[in-house]
């Protein structure tokens, strides 16, 4: 399991006062409202930052960091990577996972064949699709619905689906 989570990009600076448009890789906005500590990844290395002020603005959200007070400041940290660890994230619903939890687990059918290995979860918007890699390189499509995937088990690593009649041809 990871320890640090991504929850945004540092797309472009937002005015003259050191605010930071951040194109969020969340499912959940409002977090930053809520949580204060992150850290940014950075050329010289990860840095812990402190959220001033948010502000949402379209697609972005708009973030004031302590200590940053002008563009200058802000400007060097333009496309670093914004996390959160995992004490901070947000807390996951039942049958939610984090998708960096799910990459590399082994998926096997309802008679613990395995299939393959999670490499990728595709966000669809209606429901996310679970990219299998066989052992052969041979890449396959789940849908990640109640009808396909079965069970997810964190400790063993495993994802159980019920392979529907063409998604294996």
């Amino acid at each position: 399991m990871e320890n640090m989570l991504q929850v945004g990009v540092l797309s472009s600076t937002h005015g003259v006062r050191g605010e930071m448009k951040v194109f969020p890789m969340t499912d959940d906005v409002k977090r930053f409202k809520k949580n204060k500590d992150y850290v940014l990844e950075t050329p010289a290395g990860m840095r812990e930052v402190k959220v001033e002020s948010v502000k949402f603005f379209k697609q972005f959200v708009i973030l004031k960091f302590e200590g940053f007070d002008s563009l200058d400041e802000i400007q060097p940290y333009k496309g670093c990577n914004l996390y959160v660890t995992r004490e901070n994230a947000v807390k996951c619903a039942k049958d939610e996972y984090f998708i960096a939890d799910l990459i590399g687990m082994s998926v096997c059918d309802e008679e613990g064949i395995e299939i393959g290995e999670l490499v990728d979860v595709i966000q669809t918007g209606a429901n996310d699709v679970y990219v299998v890699k066989t052992p052969e390189g041979k890449e396959h499509l789940f849908p990640a619905i109640k009808e396909c995937v079965r069970g997810v088990d964190m400790e063993k690593r495993t994802v159980t689906v019920f392979v529907m009649p063409g998604l294996l041809d």
